[in-house]
């Protein structure tokens, strides 16, 4: 008889990882917790939960700040619910933060099964958009919240959940990072796929590219990528960077996910691609970079500005553009500064150009 050919799985470590060695973690008691509820964690997630909940000599954790990206139906919210049904039976203060209402009901939804599946008895609020869950034997509570610009203030709590990581804006960052301040062991756990060209946030990027150079103190993180545009009909590339295919999805799903999809957007959402350019600009940068003159060309006509605020509220853009004799219209870009400085440089340039 021959030897069946055993079943192909996605890639269950990650593609890039930077994680501070440990020797004790509580990542098994959280697997176990959450086995209770006849569920199964597939290898990568067991792993994730482990650097999570590991922690130093002095029982605080060993990363503080955590980010993980996956690309999307592959079980990303399963890990953050382990960690929160652990951190709940052991007496923490959590909130749990999702771009949409609709994600942060889910995730009330998943947690509250997870529970009930593990006959872990507790105490619940369902009004959407305001969820909340309390152990009352250990004292463990978790609040679901849209986020905003002003949530959450006010409000104390140990640990920080950031759901769909890739829209978190640095206003709601400054709004919701002291919420953990008083804790005396808080940590914040960062989810969610690269960003895609109507993601607002840019916190969740910024993290990655700090983390990434060394530049980061007590953070770990974690993605499963391709680092170029990579063909859409590569199954090598999506077994690298889909942990659950052949677990919980199938390449037929993905096979179906192709009509739907350009090939950029199938490379962020199920490859995993962070892009070296902002999707939102008309051009690249080497497209820009090429179309550098050598020497100013002779103009003719009308001196046009453009001014641009940045969609995250954060930097103001001034431009200028004229058409040359040889009827090409010649752009040059002024300067890019933060919109907390105010507008005079602004109308200084423009008072000196009339």
């Amino acid at each position: 008889m021959e030897n069946a050919v055993p079943k192909r799985i996605g890639r269950q470590t990650p593609t890039t990882s930077v994680t501070i060695p440990y020797v004790k973690t509580y990542g098994q008691q959280a697997i176990e917790l959450y086995e209770k509820s006849k569920r199964k964690a597939m290898d990568w997630q067991k792993m994730l939960v482990y650097d999570i909940l590991s922690i130093t000599e002095d029982g605080l954790w060993v990363h503080n700040r955590f980010g993980y990206e996956i690309p999307r139906q592959n079980g990303k919210g399963e890990v953050v619910a382990i960690v929160e049904m652990w951190k709940l039976q052991n007496g923490e203060k959590i909130m749990h933060t999702a771009h949409r209402v609709n994600t942060s009901h889910t995730a009330w939804e998943r947690l509250c099964a997870l529970l009930d599946d593990a006959g872990v008895q507790y105490k619940s609020i369902k009004q959407k958009g305001a969820e909340e869950i309390r152990l009352e034997e250990t004292g463990g509570y978790i609040a679901f919240r849209t986020r905003s610009n002003t949530g959450g203030l006010g409000e104390s709590f140990d640990t920080l959940i950031v759901d769909e990581a890739q829209e978190y804006t640095t206003d709601q960052s400054s709004a919701l990072k002291y919420t953990i301040y008083s804790s005396e062991n808080p940590q914040t756990i960062f989810c969610g796929t690269p960003p895609t060209a109507v993601s607002a946030g840019t916190v969740f990027t910024d993290m990655r590219k700090r983390v990434l150079s060394g530049k980061s103190k007590n953070t770990g993180w974690a993605e499963w990528s391709v680092e170029f545009m990579t063909d859409v009909e590569d199954v090598d590339a999506w077994y690298e960077t889909n942990p659950a295919l052949g677990i919980r999805t199938s390449e037929r799903t993905i096979e179906a996910e192709l009509e739907d999809n350009d090939d950029i957007d199938f490379n962020i959402q199920r490859l995993g691609l962070w892009l070296q350019y902002n999707q939102k600009s008309a051009i690249t940068e080497n497209e820009w970079k090429n179309l550098k003159v050598d020497a100013l060309p002779k103009f003719t006509g009308k001196l046009y500005v453009g001014i641009k605020y940045g969609h995250d509220g954060e930097n103001v853009a001034l431009s200028v553009a004229c058409k040359t004799t040889n009827k090409n219209i010649f752009v040059e870009s002024i300067d890019c500064r933060k919109i907390k400085d105010g507008n005079t440089w602004m109308i200084n340039f423009l008072a000196n150009a009339i």
